[in-house]
C-alpha cells in the first residue's frame, strides 16, 4: 500500500515543451511557457503562512477543478486566465501582469476579521465595523479587505485609499476590481447556497493582458475560501455556539491547539496519518458538495509521471496552434 507521501505531489520539477521559468509558491508550481501559464496544484496545504511538512492526498485535484469549475461558472461576469485543465491537477492558462493585491471580500465576522474585531478594533482596512457584533455574524452587506500580495511571508493588511495613494492599482483599474470582486462574490453565495453552504469570505486576484483586467488563479476552492454548513447557521448562532465549517479553519485550529500559530519560536507539530486523511476527506467532501458530482479519485501510483504526460501532450497539440 502507498504511503501518503508516495500517493500526494510534494514538489514539481518538470521540463515541459517551450517552458522558461518556474516559480514553487506555497501550494503551486507554476510553469513559464511563451504566453502560458501552467500551473500544477500540488498537494502541499499552508497554514499560517507556513508550508506544513506533509501533503494532503487529492487535495490538489480538488483545488484544481473546483476552480475550474467556478472559473467556467463565471466568465459572464468577468474575464478569466483558465483556457483548459489537461490533467486532474493542472491548469493551464494566460499569463497576465498580477495586481499586487488580493480583494479578500467578506460577508462574515470570522477569521481575521473577528480575531481584529475581538481585539477591540472596530475598523480593518479601512472598512468600519459596525459596533455590537459576535463571531460568525453576517455583516449588513460585504465588505472587501484588501491585502498585498507578498511573495514570501504575510500578506498585509492595506486600505483601498492606501493601493490608490501607493500607486499599487490605479483608481480606475481598482474600481473594476470592486465591481469584479462583489459580483463573483455574490454569484459565489448564491451557487454555495444552492449546495447548502455558505460562502463566509474569500479572496480574488487579478492581472492584465493587453490592456484587459481578468480574473486569475484560483477562486471559490477551500483554499481561497471559508464556508459554512446553511442548515443551522441560524440556530447556532442564536445559541453563541461555533460554526460547522468546511474549510482550512478546522487545519488552524489544530495548530494552535498544538501550540503553533506561526509566531517566531513555534514548533510545528506533526500531522499523524489519520489527521492527514481527515483533512484530505474533509476536502473531497467540499468538492462534492460544491459541485454536486461524485469526486473521481485520480490515479495516483505514478502520479508525477501522469501529470507531466498529460500537460506534455496539450502543450504539443496547442502551441503550434496559437
Amino acid at each position: 500500500m502507498q504511503s501518503i507521501e508516495q500517493r500526494s505531489v510534494r514538489r514539481t520539477d518538470f521540463n515541459f515543451p517551450g517552458q522558461h521559468g518556474v516559480y514553487h509558491g506555497k501550494v503551486r508550481d507554476v510553469y513559464s511557457i511563451d504566453k502560458l501559464l501552467v500551473m500544477v496544484a500540488s498537494d502541499r496545504i499552508s497554514a499560517f503562512d507556513y508550508i506544513l511538512p506533509r501533503p494532503i492526498p487529492y487535495k490538489g485535484q480538488v483545488l484544481n477543478q473546483i476552480a475550474a469549475y467556478f472559473l467556467e461558472a463565471t466568465r459572464d461576469i468577468c474575464p478569466n486566465w483558465l483556457i483548459a485543465t489537461p490533467d486532474p491537477n493542472v491548469a493551464v492558462g494566460h499569463r497576465c501582469e498580477p495586481f499586487r493585491v488580493e480583494m479578500v471580500v467578506r460577508g462574515y465576522l470570522t477569521g481575521h476579521a473577528w480575531r481584529t474585531y475581538k481585539s477591540g478594533l472596530r475598523e480593518l482596512c479601512g472598512v468600519p465595523l459596525p459596533e455590537g457584533m459576535k463571531e460568525h455574524d453576517r455583516f449588513p452587506q460585504p465588505i472587501i479587505t484588501p491585502a498585498t500580495k507578498a511573495d514570501e511571508g504575510h500578506d498585509e493588511d492595506i486600505s483601498r485609499e492606501d493601493i490608490i495613494a501607493r500607486g499599487i492599482v490605479r483608481a480606475e483599474d481598482y474600481a473594476l476590481l470592486e465591481k469584479y470582486s462583489l459580483a463573483l462574490f455574490e454569484r459565489g453565495t448564491r451557487m454555495a447556497a444552492e449546495r447548502g453552504l455558505i460562502l463566509v469570505d474569500t479572496k480574488y486576484e487579478f492581472g492584465k493582458k493587453d490592456g484587459q483586467i481578468f480574473l486569475i488563479d484560483e477562486i471559490h476552492t477551500p483554499d481561497s475560501s471559508r464556508y459554512f454548513y446553511l442548515d443551522g447557521y441560524e440556530e447556532r448562532q442564536a445559541k453563541s455556539l461555533g460554526q460547522k465549517q468546511l474549510s482550512k479553519e478546522f487545519v488552524r485550529e489544530w495548530l494552535m491547539a498544538h501550540g503553533f500559530e506561526g509566531h517566531d519560536g513555534d514548533i510545528m507539530p506533526v500531522m499523524p496519518d489519520v489527521f492527514v486523511e481527515s483533512v484530505s476527506e474533509r476536502y473531497i467532501e467540499l468538492y462534492e458538495m460544491l459541485t454536486g458530482k461524485p469526486f473521481e479519485r485520480a490515479d495516483t501510483s505514478k502520479i508525477q509521471e501522469r501529470i507531466e504526460r498529460n500537460t506534455t501532450a496539450f502543450l504539443k497539440n496547442y502551441l503550434p496552434c496559437h
